[in-house]
């Protein structure tokens, strides 16, 4: 059902803290000019955790405005089962093309009780749904065994694969064929991803670099392999910046410079300083000089 580059897009906030739709707005209008084929609002580089239920589908809103006919998923990320299925509700009665769903990033669920948790939200939900699988981050590991148990649910369409172990896509895919939509979910092995199946990208420096994580999607898609490759490593020193435990500042700090846009963060967290700044910073300049010529591409409306 998904496929191709899904921006997991960023939460913008003015001075006082409040949503900044205007430039939700214009950030949005970025991806889908640059040919994305979809965007993931209120995950974790969204700040989802930091925004009350009520702001997630405001920027569902936004999103979905801007991407137009092109699907608009919201993240559901609750420590419980019913806060979790009230997300999952409002984002249906918001008219969400799908979720992405999280199993509870507080208490770590044993197999069990995540499919319990999974199947319960996708049921209060009664949308398509794509399985966050993130054991580093989370503590949760969605197994291929685990995926397969679920398969007898057609809600379940899509996996975000963020195990950091690159056999899992090839394990998922022998194990289930083409039951789901596999989508890497790790920046700096999504080459290594898309070269052995995967679908799709749900990228985090896309926000700050759309047409160069387009271009390579595009490539891989035409047989144009080493076109791709030679983009992907003069990416990999930014894709980096993506997996992090600042990856959110990481990435702001990105679109501040190549975007042009705000690297505001909702406490408790605070944009980089110091040494860590300077080190970022000359990361994402370096790469900005050194940007490459892309090849022309055609771009799906």
């Amino acid at each position: 059902m998904w496929s191709g580059i899904l921006p997991a897009v960023t939460t913008k906030f003015k001075e006082d803290d409040s949503l900044d739709h205007a430039e939700m707005e214009r950030c949005f209008g970025l991806q889908i000019d640059a040919g994305v084929d979809g965007l993931i609002v209120a995950g974790s580089l969204g700040e989802g955790p930091m925004l009350t239920q009520e702001e997630r589908i405001d920027v569902y809103r936004t999103a979905k405005a801007a991407a137009g006919k092109r699907p608009v998923l919201v993240t559901v990320a609750e420590a419980s089962t019913t806060a979790a299925c009230a997300m999952a509700k409002k984002a249906a009665q918001a008219g969400a093309d799908g979720l992405m769903v999280v199993p509870s990033p507080i208490y770590h669920t044993d197999a069990r009780e995540t499919e319990a948790n999974l199947r319960a939200i996708a049921a209060a939900g009664d949308l398509p749904v794509m399985i966050y699988s993130n054991r580093v981050a989370y503590r949760v590991d969605v197994t291929p065994q685990l995926m397969a148990d679920l398969a007898d649910d057609a809600r379940f369409v899509a996996i975000k694969e963020s195990s950091d172990d690159i056999r899992r896509t090839t394990e998922i895919i022998n194990h289930l064929g083409d039951r789901y939509a596999v989508l890497t979910g790790v920046d700096n092995l999504a080459f290594e991803a898309l070269s052995v199946g995967a679908t799709g990208w749900v990228a985090g420096l896309v926000v700050a670099f759309p047409k160069e994580t387009v271009a390579i999607w595009q490539l891989m898609q035409a047989g144009r392999r080493d076109e791709a490759l030679a983009i992907y490593r003069w990416f990999r020193p930014l894709l980096d910046l993506d997996v992090s435990t600042y990856l959110v500042q990481n990435i702001k700090l990105a679109e501040a410079l190549a975007i042009k846009s705000t690297e505001r963060v909702r406490g408790p967290r605070l944009p980089l300083a110091g040494e860590r700044r300077a080190e970022v910073e000359r990361v994402i300049r370096a790469a900005i000089e050194t940007r490459p010529s892309l090849p022309t591409l055609e771009i799906a409306a």
